[in-house]
């Protein structure tokens, strides 16, 4: 795709000049920035500042000169406004539809080198063991029944798919009276890895139509009927070419140039389900949907649930609801507003009852603790039916399933069903007539097929309107502010700086490549190192032009503490730590008192005792008078629980001491690997009070052993009195703290220093509230004032892979 730049009318001045028609790369990038962030109006105000009295002028002296010059860059697929007339019925104003060539846009998208190590063509089967693994489109049954199994209609031998996914939805620009709205269509194929397609601004979606939205001059009672033709008929003309390429085929180059003969089918449209349901009421009034000639489209497949709407908004329509009504609004918002605040985690200080509209973020963070949050509050038969609920939605999400998943899924549908009597007897669900004993609920009953989408087509999680919720926001709402704000040609502004912004990203990236003689095909890549970005363009930038990485915008990597940090004994876990403490230098009985550990030094002792025997090092370090380095948190860092290679993002762990604000400190829970007394290995509850290690005064020659080298945590531990077995209903561990009895007969919790490297796994605890909250306790104090918890495995999906599997 960008070799076609050398090939432009301007491609002999850029033979000299690469940023031609700007002077150089300063020029560019200057330019660049004002079209990006400022209005044409603060564009011309910026151009006549004095400060450019005395100081050179860029080359373009105006903002119609610069946009001149940003429009001359090459564009691959142009756009066009078409009348559609639609015989027969008037309208309140012409039918314009702006739209370009889909197959054109596909053609792009195919071609474009940035995806080369992010793409698929051939269909195949992952196996883990004895199990098959269903992810991307290409690893489901969908793909091999096109590809190989058609007995008459079989692909060519040789021919590649490129599967089609579109997206749509309408939204309103302005909330004003008589508000502007729009009705963007997007696209995108499946030979692209669903990590780089589920993140908005990678380019991997394009916008390829704007349909009209106008008022028929008929009866209300024919509105909807007609604006459901005229959007069948408006898709009709914007795939028509493409629907062509999948009943023929056509010729296509891919990112590495090589020719390839391709075939389009539609296997995905992702929308929420009142507009699915409505593209399926449609067709009572629709007598030419815009799939009817589309081979292998059919709406039973390519219109199935998806996470966001049949999930999330579900749970926060009809489950969360249930759940106000059986524990009470007061109580259930108390519930949330104690529970102990964790870095990167949303905490609700408010309550979760008063909100009347959440983001598919905010629905996520409630499900995250609702099941061990209304334990005690509600009968165990109905929090058996919620955890059922919250346990599918968990697994709906996995980015690879298995059969056993698959099975885990069907299973958890199934313990809802046996258990959902329970919301009936405590008259949770309600309706404007009081309960009901039904649950005829859509998106319910849409669940049931969730098991065999993913056998069709993978993972569900590919498919979730997240990315289209967020596409509306840079194609529509964000783009308000940078036109006149007229409704009258509001597209058509969207559509000329939609057009500039990808020519000027795609111009960008052939600049910076081709000004410093690298490559405009991106190589294959044997990805064997640990992946910590799914940006694609900084991929290859950081590959052939490792300094420049950092021109390239988009979602950053993730830091990679497994590089620099410390690791564990298997090297499955990573540490990091400041490099300057925030306490240099302290001795015990500082310690002993800022951090209100009585039996620090008692502690500490025996942790250099016992590593002295263990390893034969014997250490001169005085426990005693010796001085300590202090830090108030560390990060820890896992691989993915699903897909090692990948590097999660690091997880803050708190250790702060007392304070106003927190008068017991603020401390966090982490999961302990301890060596038992018949040497195996167990793992433990444990909270962390205290980062630390061991300081040599300067001139010392003494030397530090191994084992006090490296960073130590002073912890105190809870231990398992309840199994998942024994609360079936909540199928969570249930812990309890740990005390221990001096000579003198007086209690305190049980303490013990480690090592920063046997913490395995960062958790959370919620509190056992039992039938009511304490009103004395608050997010700072519940994880003092409370003896036992819930082990919270629905922290995050990870977390709750790994509990359910290896912990378990």
């Amino acid at each position: 795709m960008l070799d076609k730049l050398e090939d432009d009318e301007y491609a002999y001045r850029r033979k000299e000049n690469t940023y031609y028609p700007f002077h150089d790369e300063a020029e560019w990038q200057l330019g660049k920035f004002l079209v990006e962030n400022l209005t044409q109006t603060q564009i011309a105000k910026f151009l006549k500042l004095t400060w450019f009295n005395t100081r050179a002028r860029p080359s373009f002296t105006s903002k119609d000169q610069l946009i001149g010059w940003m429009d001359t860059l090459p564009c691959f697929t142009e756009w066009k406004v078409s009348k559609i007339a639609f015989t027969g019925y008037k309208t309140t104003q012409p039918i314009e539809l702006i739209w370009r060539d889909a197959l054109d846009v596909v053609k792009q998208l195919f071609s474009d080198p940035t995806f080369a190590n992010h793409m698929t063509f051939d269909p195949h089967v992952v196996q883990a063991g004895d199990q098959r693994e269903y992810g991307d489109y290409m690893s489901a049954d969908m793909a091999w029944k096109i590809q190989v199994y058609l007995l008459s209609d079989h692909l060519p031998v040789g021919a590649t798919q490129v599967p089609i996914i579109l997206g749509s939805d309408k939204t309103p620009v302005t909330r004003v009276t008589g508000g502007l709205e729009m009705h963007p269509v997007f696209i995108t194929i499946g030979n692209i890895d669903s990590e780089v397609r589920s993140k908005a601004t990678l380019r991997a979606w394009r916008c390829v139509g704007y349909m009209p939205i106008v008022k028929f001059k008929v009866h209300p009672d024919y509105q909807t009927i007609l604006q459901a033709r005229l959007w069948h008929k408006c898709m009709d003309l914007i795939l028509a070419n493409l629907k062509a390429a999948a009943a023929e085929g056509c010729f296509m180059s891919d990112p590495f140039r090589y020719i390839r003969y391709v075939f389009t089918p539609l296997i995905a449209h992702i929308c929420d389900l009142p507009e699915a349901t409505a593209k399926a009421v449609y067709l009572s009034g629709v007598h030419m949907p815009f799939w009817r000639d589309w081979k292998y489209a059919c709406p039973s497949v390519f219109l199935a649930g998806e996470i966001l709407h049949t999930c999330h908004k579900f749970f926060f329509d009809h489950p969360l609801n249930w759940i106000k009504e059986a524990v009470g609004k007061h109580e259930l918002d108390a519930r949330f507003t104690i529970q102990h605040k964790r870095v990167g985690t949303r905490h609700f200080a408010k309550g979760v009852t008063h909100v009347k509209q959440m983001t598919g973020r905010e629905h996520r963070d409630i499900q995250r603790t609702i099941v061990a949050s209304i334990a005690g509050a509600t009968p165990p038969r109905f929090i058996r039916a919620i955890r059922a609920l919250i346990d599918f939605i968990y697994l709906a999400q996995n980015p690879v399933h298995s059969p056993d998943s698959l099975k885990s899924m069907a299973q958890a549908l199934v313990d809802f069903h046996s258990f959902k009597d329970a919301i009936i007897d405590v008259e949770a669900r309600r309706g404007k007539n009081g309960a009901k004993e039904d649950f005829f609920i859509p998106k319910l009953e849409l669940l049931q097929s969730f098991c065999g989408t993913v056998e069709r087509l993978g993972s569900l999680m590919q498919f979730s309107a997240d990315v289209t919720e967020r596409l509306l926001i840079t194609h529509c709402k964000d783009l308000f502010s940078r036109t006149s704000r007229q409704s009258k040609d509001f597209a058509l502004q969207c559509v000329r700086i939609l057009n500039r912004q990808e020519a000027m990203e795609i111009f960008d990236l052939f600049a910076l490549l081709h000004s410093r003689g690298a490559s405009l095909v991106n190589a294959i890549h044997a990805e064997d190192e640990d992946i910590i970005t799914t940006n694609p363009a900084l991929s290859w930038v950081s590959r052939v032009l490792p300094d420049k990485a950092k021109s390239v915008h988009g979602p950053r990597p993730v830091r990679n503490h497994f590089l620099k940090g410390i690791l564990s004994g298997d090297a499955l876990t990573a540490f990091q730590l400041n490099v300057t403490p925030d306490y240099k230098s302290l001795s015990p009985v500082e310690i002993r008192t800022k951090y209100s550990l009585p039996d620090f030094d008692i502690t500490l002792t025996n942790f250099i005792h016992r590593s002295s025997q263990s390893v034969g090092e014997h250490s001169l370090w005085d426990g005693k008078y010796g001085r300590l380095s202090m830090w108030n948190k560390f990060r820890l860092q896992l691989r993915s629980a699903f897909q090692p290679r990948i590097i999660m993002p690091s997880r803050v762990i708190q250790a702060y001491p007392p304070s106003e604000d927190f008068p017991f400190g603020n401390c966090d829970m982490v999961l302990i690997e301890t060596m038992r007394d018949d040497g195996q290995t167990s793992s433990r509850v444990a909270q962390v009070r205290l980062v630390f290690q061991p300081t040599i005064q300067r001139g010392s020659n003494l030397d530090l052993p191994t084992y006090l080298s490296t960073p130590l945590l002073y912890v105190q531990y809870f231990h398992f009195i309840t199994s998942p077995d024994e609360q079936p209903e909540l199928s969570m561990w249930t812990v309890e703290r740990s005390y221990v009895q001096d000579n003198t007969g007086n209690r305190y919790r049980q303490g013990a220093v480690v090592q920063i490297t046997d913490v395995t796994h960062a958790i959370e605890l919620i509190p056992c509230f039992g039938k009511k909250v304490a009103s004395d306790i608050s997010s700072a104090t519940c994880l003092e004032r409370h003896e036992r918890f819930f082990l919270n495995n629905f922290a995050d999906k990870e977390s709750y892979h790994t509990f359910s599997t290896e912990f378990a």
